[in-house]
C-alpha cells in the first residue's frame, strides 16, 4: 500500500512500483507480518522533488521487522537475511540514489527532457543571446546618445544592462563545457554516459535560455536617461593644506562679509592660491542650504569667454544643445539661469581682465547674494575685475615650510640618519616658504636615505645649474615661466631678468637697478629727464604686482625670491642651453676671478659681494655687457684686464674700500656707459677717461679719498647723472663753474660745506633742479635756507657735522620771501610745494636747533635718522607742527631711528598715529618717557 506519492501519476499500481523497485515485491507480500511493515515509503530530495528510495524502504522494513515480531525458529534464517539487508542498506544509502533515480526519470518522463532537449536547447540559447546583445548595444548607444547632452542613465536601465553582463558571462562559461556535454550523449541523446553531469548542464542551459527570453521581453525602453540634478558644491580632493588654516578662515570671513562681494586672491606662482581657493570651495558644502550653485572654473592663460561659458554651462548640467550656440546665445542661457539663483563663481588663475558680462554672469549684488572669487599672479586685474577686497597670499613661515617639507619626505627617510634632519632642513630653506618647491624638492629628497645624496642635492640648489635639480624645470619653473610670459613686453621682460645677476636674498636699491636698466639700454636715457625715472618705477611696480619682485620692508628696495631667481637665470641662459654666457657667483667667496669664466662668450658677469682682493687676468672678452664687482675686497686691477672689453656698458665697482685707483686701460672702454666707484677709495680720475665720449653715468659717492675733479666738464662731456653726496669733493665755485658747462647734466648729488655755496647753486635753477641728493658737512652757520622751490627734485638729505642755529623754508610765490615754520599759517599749507620727492633724511651731530619741525615740509617721507645732537628736544614742535599741517605728521614714515639725543622729550605729538612705520629704534634717550621708547609695541607690522 502507498501512503502517500507525488511523483508521476502513471506509477501507481504496484506492477508499476515493482517494475521500478523490485525490492518492493518481497515488501509488499510480508503483509501477512505487519501491513505497515509493508507500507512504501516516500523521501524529499534536494531539489523538494518526491523521490521513491528503494534501499531506505529496505532498510526501514528490516529494522521494524526484528524489533516487532519474535522470531520463531522457522523465522531465524529469514531474521539473518533481513539484518544483512539492513547493513548492506547502510552501505547503498551513501550513494547518491536520488539524482541517478531523478536523472534518469527525467531522460523519458519529465516535461524539461534536460539530457534529450540539451542540443536544440543551445542552439536556441545562442540564437536568443545574439538577439539580446544587439539589443544591449542599441540601448548602450541610445544611452550614450542622451549622456552627451548632460542626462544620466537611469537605473533600471543600468541595471538591465548589468543583467545581461551577468548572463552573457554564464553563456559563455556553457559554450567552453559544450563540446564535453554534448559528446556525452547517447541513444539518439535520450541518454547519457554521465547521467548527472548532463542532467546538470541541460538544467542550466535551460535556466539561462529562459533567463535570456525573459530579458529580451524586457529590452525596450521608452525614456533611457534623465536630467542629472546639480549638485549644489562639487567638493575639491585637497592633498594638503599646512599652513593655510589662517588665510582660509580670514578669506572666509571676508566673504561672509555682506559687504564684500567680490574677492581677489593674489600671489605668485606656486604659492598655494589654488588651494585656497579649493578650501573656500569647501567651505560651503557646510553652507548648501544657503547658497544655489557654486561654480568652479579655471581660466588659462590665453583663454577664449567662450571656454568659460562652456565650463560654467556643464557645471549648471544644461542640455549639450548649447554646444553649437553663439557666444551670445550661450551668455543669454547663463544669465537666464544664474539671474534666479544665488551662485558663487570661482575664477581660478586669472590672468588679465574677464567681461563677466559679456559671459552672461550677473553681477553680484546685495539682492541676488551672489559672490564671486577669483586668483591671480599679479595685482593688476583686481583693479579691472574691481574687487572689493584682495588677499595676498605669502610664502609660508620657515616652521610651516618645514612642516611641509617634513611630511612629503616622510618620517622613514627622515630618521635613516641622524644627520639627515639637519640637511633636511637647509635644503627646505633654499624653498624660502613657496608651497610649491617644497612640494616638488620634498617629492624628489623622499627617496634619498643617504647623507651624501642631500649633501650633493644642497650643492646642486646652491649652484648656478640649480635649474638641474629632479622636477625643478618641468614641475616648477615652467609654472612659474607663465607669469613671466605675461609680461607686458621685451624691455620689461628683460628688466625682470636683469635682477638675477644680485646674490640670493640680496636687497636691491630700486634707484640703482633703475640706473642700470637706463644705461643697458632698457629704458629711454632720456628718461632721466621726468626728475625721477618714472618709468623705471612703474617697471618695479608691475613686477612686484606680479609677484616676480618682492618689496623690501624698507619700500625703498626690492629683491627675488629663491625660486623666481632660478627661474630668471634659467631663462636668461636660453633655458639652461647656454650656461656659459651668463656667469653668477654673487655671493661665493672665490676671492679671485674664477677660472672657469669663458670670456670670449659670456654677456653679464656678476661677482658681487665674493671676498675678490685681486684681478690679474687678461682675456678677450668680446661679448661682455656687464661686469658687477660691487662688494669685494679689491686693492689693484691688473693693467691688461680692460684691453680687450669692447662692449662693456655696465661697469659696477661700487664698495670696494681699498680701491684707490684704476688703470689708464679703462679707456679702452669705448662702450662704457655706467661707471660706479662709490664707497671706494679712488684718489683722482684716470686721464684716460677723457676717451669714454659714452659715459653718461659716473657715481662717486663716499668715495672718501677724492681730492679733485678740475676738468671734469671737459673730460666727460656727455654725463647725464655726476654722484658726490657724501664725497670728499665738495662743491666750490670751481665746480660749480664746472658743473655749469655739462650741457647734458640732468641729475646730480652734491656735498657742500658753505653756506654761501649751498645759497648760489640755489640760484641757478638749472643745477638746482636737478639736485637729488644733498649732503651739508661741517657747516657753521647762523641759519641755512632750503628752498622747496629750487629743490624741487631733492629725494636725499644729510645734514653732518654742523652748527647751524636755524633751518628756514622759502618758496617762490609772487615775492619771493623765507618764513619759518611758525610763520606758516594751515589755510597756506596746501599751497606749499614742499619737498615732494624728499624721502630720505640723515642728521648728525647738528648743534643749534632744538626742533626739526621744517620736517614736516617733507610730506612723503619714508626714512629719518637722527642722532649725536645735544640740544634737540623736540623732533617736531606740537604748536610749530599743528601751524604747517592738520595732516598726520611723518604719515608715510617706514624707518625711524633715533639715538644719542640727550635732551629729547617728545618725537611728535601724534607719533602713535604712524600708518606705515615698519622700523623703529630708540637709544640712548633718557629724557624720552618710557612709553615713546617701547613704541614698537604700538607699530604695525
Amino acid at each position: 500500500m502507498v501512503q502517500h506519492w507525488d511523483g508521476d501519476p502513471a506509477v501507481r499500481t504496484k506492477s508499476h512500483i515493482e517494475m521500478l523497485h523490485p525490492a518492493c515485491e518481497m515488501s509488499w507480500n510480508l503483509k501477512q507480518h505487519d501491513d505497515t511493515a509493508a507500507s512504501l515509503m516516500v523521501i524529499q530530495s534536494p531539489t523538494s522533488d518526491p523521490v521513491f528510495n528503494p534501499i531506505h524502504t529496505i532498510k526501514q522494513f528490516g529494522e521494524r521487522y526484528t524489533q516487532d515480531f519474535v522470531i520463531r525458529e522457522r523465522d531465524k534464517s529469514f531474521g539473518v537475511l533481513i539484518h544483512c539487508f539492513c547493513k548492506m542498506a547502510d552501505w547503498l544509502l551513501l550513494i547518491p540514489w536520488n539524482k541517478i533515480f531523478t536523472a534518469a526519470c527525467g531522460c523519458f518522463f519529465s516535461d524539461r527532457n534536460y539530457i534529450h532537449k540539451m542540443e536544440a536547447n543551445l542552439d536556441d540559447l545562442h540564437t536568443t543571446m545574439e538577439e539580446l546583445k544587439n539589443g544591449r548595444d542599441d540601448l548602450l548607444r541610445r544611452v550614450s546618445i542622451e549622456e552627451d547632452k548632460g542626462l544620466q542613465q537611469l537605473a533600471q536601465v543600468k541595471g538591465w544592462i548589468s543583467r545581461v553582463e551577468i548572463v552573457e558571462s554564464r553563456f559563455k562559461d556553457l559554450l567552453e563545457d559544450k563540446s564535453t556535454e554534448t559528446g556525452r550523449l547517447c541513444l539518439f541523446g535520450f541518454c547519457s554516459e554521465n547521467c548527472i553531469s548532463s542532467y546538470n548542464y541541460g538544467e542550466k542551459v535551460m535556466k539561462n535560455l529562459e533567463e535570456v527570453k525573459e530579458l529580451l521581453s524586457k529590452k525596450h525602453f521608452e525614456v533611457v536617461a534623465h536630467k542629472i540634478p546639480v549638485p549644489k558644491v562639487e567638493e575639491k580632493n585637497i592633498h594638503t593644506t599646512v599652513g593655510l588654516y589662517v588665510m582660509v578662515e580670514m578669506a572666509w570671513k571676508s566673504l561672509m562679509n555682506d559687504e564684500i562681494r567680490t574677492l581677489c586672491l593674489h600671489g605668485m606662482g606656486g604659492v598655494g592660491k589654488t588651494t585656497l581657493l579649493a578650501c573656500i570651495n569647501n567651505k560651503f558644502v557646510e553652507l548648501e542650504s544657503e547658497f544655489d550653485v557654486v561654480i568652479w572654473v579655471v581660466v588659462s592663460k590665453d583663454f577664449q569667454l567662450e571656454g568659460i561659458q562652456d565650463q560654467i554651462l556643464g557645471r549648471l548640467r544644461l542640455d549639450k544643445e548649447w554646444e553649437r550656440e553663439t557666444e551670445n546665445k550661450k551668455a543669454s542661457l547663463i544669465n537666464n539661469n544664474l539671474k534666479r539663483k544665488k551662485f558663487v563663481l570661482l575664477l581660478d588663475d586669472l590672468w588679465s581682465e574677464v567681461d563677466l558680462n559679456k559671459i552672461g554672469v550677473p553681477p553680484p549684488t546685495r539682492e541676488n547674494g551672489a559672490k564671486i572669487v577669483f586668483t591671480k599672479r599679479s595685482k593688476e586685474v583686481s583693479k579691472y575685475m574691481k574687487a572689493d577686497m584682495q588677499i595676498k597670499v605669502s610664502c609660508l613661515s620657515p616652521d610651516e615650510a618645514w612642516e611641509l617639507f617634513r611630511i612629503t619626505v616622510g618620517d622613514i627617510i627622515l630618521s635613516s640618519h641622524e644627520d639627515i634632519p639637519a640637511l633636511a632642513r637647509i635644503v627646505a630653506a633654499k624653498c624660502h616658504g613657496l608651497p610649491l618647491a617644497l612640494t616638488v624638492i620634498g617629492e624628489a629628497m623622499a627617496c634619498k636615505e643617504t647623507i651624501q645624496e642631500w649633501h650633493h642635492a644642497i650643492n646642486v640648489l646652491n649652484s648656478p645649474a640649480g635649474h638641474k635639480f629632479p622636477g625643478m624645470e618641468e614641475r616648477i619653473l615652467l609654472v612659474l615661466k607663465f607669469s613671466y610670459d605675461s609680461l607686458k613686453n621685451g624691455e620689461i621682460k628683460l628688466c625682470f631678468l636683469y635682477c638675477s645677476l644680485f646674490p640670493e636674498d640680496f636687497e636691491i636699491e630700486k634707484e640703482k637697478l633703475i640706473e642700470y636698466w637706463i644705461c643697458e639700454g632698457y629704458i629711454n636715457p632720456n628718461r632721466y629727464e621726468d626728475g625721477g625715472t618714472n618709468q623705471g618705477y612703474d617697471i618695479i611696480g608691475l613686477l612686484v604686482r606680479a609677484h616676480l619682485l618682492i618689496e623690501c620692508e624698507l619700500t625703498t628696495k626690492v629683491k627675488m625670491h629663491y625660486v623666481i631667481r632660478e627661474m630668471a637665470l634659467w631663462i636668461n641662459s636660453d633655458f639652461g642651453k647656454q650656461q656659459e654666457t651668463i656667469c653668477v657667483k654673487s655671493g661665493a667667496h672665490v676671492r679671485m676671478i674664477p677660472n672657469d669664466i669663458n670670456w670670449e662668450i659670456v654677456r653679464q658677469v656678476s661677482l658681487i659681494s665674493t671676498q675678490i682682493e685681486k684681478i690679474s687676468c687678461s682675456s678677450k672678452c668680446s661679448n661682455l655687457s656687464t661686469l658687477l664687482l660691487p662688494y669685494n675686497k679689491l686693492v689693484n686691477i691688473s693693467v691688461g684686464f680692460f684691453l680687450f672689453m669692447p662692449k662693456l656698458v655696465v661697469l659696477d665697482l661700487s664698495t670696494n674700500m681699498s680701491l684707490i685707483e684704476l688703470p689708464e686701460e679703462i679707456s679702452n672702454l669705448c662702450s662704457l656707459q655706467y661707471l660706479n666707484l662709490s664707497s671706494t677709495g679712488i684718489k683722482s680720475l684716470p686721464g684716460g677717461m677723457k676717451k669714454l665720449r659714452k659715459l653718461i653715468y659716473l657715481n662717486l659717492e663716499f668715495s672718501y679719498k677724492l681730492e679733485s675733479l678740475v676738468g671734469i666738464s671737459a673730460t666727460l662731456p656727455n654725463l647725464q647723472v655726476l654722484k658726490l653726496f657724501y664725497s670728499n669733493v665738495c662743491v666750490d665755485d670751481i665746480l660749480m663753474e664746472e658743473l655749469q658747462h655739462m650741457d647734458h647734466l640732468k641729475i646730480l648729488t652734491v656735498t657742500i660745506d658753505d653756506a654761501m655755496i649751498l645759497e648760489r647753486i640755489q640760484g641757478i635753477d638749472r643745477l638746482a633742479s636737478s639736485i637729488r641728493g644733498l649732503c651739508l658737512t661741517n657747516m657753521s652757520a647762523p641759519r641755512v635756507v632750503l628752498s622747496t622751490t629750487a629743490l624741487g627734485g631733492l629725494q636725499q638729505l644729510a645734514i653732518l657735522s654742523c652748527n647751524i642755529s636755524e633751518i628756514k623754508m622759502d618758496w617762490k610765490s609772487k615775492e619771493r620771501r623765507e618764513v619759518s615754520p611758525m610763520e606758516i599759517h594751515p589755510s597756506t599749507s596746501t599751497s606749499s610745494p614742499g619737498f615732494k620727492q624728499l624721502s630720505s633724511v640723515n642728521i648728525m651731530k647738528l648743534v643749534g636747533p632744538r626742533d626739526l619741525s621744517w620736517l614736516l615740509f617733507a610730506q612723503n617721507l619714508k626714512s629719518l635718522h637722527v642722532g649725536f645732537s645735544p640740544e634737540i628736544e623736540e623732533i617736531i614742535n606740537k604748536e610749530k607742527g599743528s601751524s604747517i599741517t592738520k595732516e598726520i605728521a611723518f604719515g608715510k614714515l617706514e624707518s625711524l631711528v633715533i639715538y644719542k639725543l640727550p635732551e629729547l622729550k617728545e618725537i611728535c605729538w601724534n607719533y602713535r598715529t604712524l600708518p606705515n612705520s615698519r622700523y623703529f629704534d630708540v637709544k640712548d634717550c633718557p629724557k624720552l618717557p618710557e612709553d615713546i621708547a617701547n613704541f614698537p609695541m604700538h607699530a604695525e607690522e
